[in-house]
């Protein structure tokens, strides 16, 4: 008489594990997805505004119709509920060129930030 053995169909033991393991490995390669993509996210943002603080001091600059006066200058700008630091140096551009001014901006999220956040620099002329 010969035996049959009854198949069940189901997994095993090592098989649900191995199953897990992977799936676990998964998820924590997608939450570390996740964060780093939420940390960009903000840095973006962060020097987006930074830029438009630092464009706004510039339009500020162009649009007042003063000659900038040589030297250096900082304030303050709140945009997107949070308030920006910006550092304004103004030089004259060089010897052949008198009448235009070379204007350099540093924007900050703290006052006390070593490296600025965004830099931009513009030239403007005599009114």
């Amino acid at each position: 008489m010969k035996r049959y053995q009854k198949k069940h169909g189901g997994f095993t033991l090592l098989e649900v594990l191995v199953a897990l393991g992977i799936l676990g490995m998964a998820l924590g390669a997608i939450t570390q997805s996740i964060g780093s993509t939420i940390n960009n996210v903000s840095y973006l943002r962060d020097k987006t505004f930074a830029h438009w603080v630092g464009m706004n001091r510039i339009a500020e600059l162009r649009s007042n119709g003063k000659w900038p006066s040589v030297g250096s200058s900082d304030g303050s700008e709140m945009m997107g509920n949070h308030e920006w630091f910006w550092k304004e140096s103004v030089s004259p551009l060089n010897e052949q060129f008198k009448s235009l001014r070379r204007v350099e901006i540093e924007v900050r999220s703290k006052r006390n930030d070593k490296k600025a956040l965004v830099s931009l620099m513009t030239v403007i002329g005599e009114p």
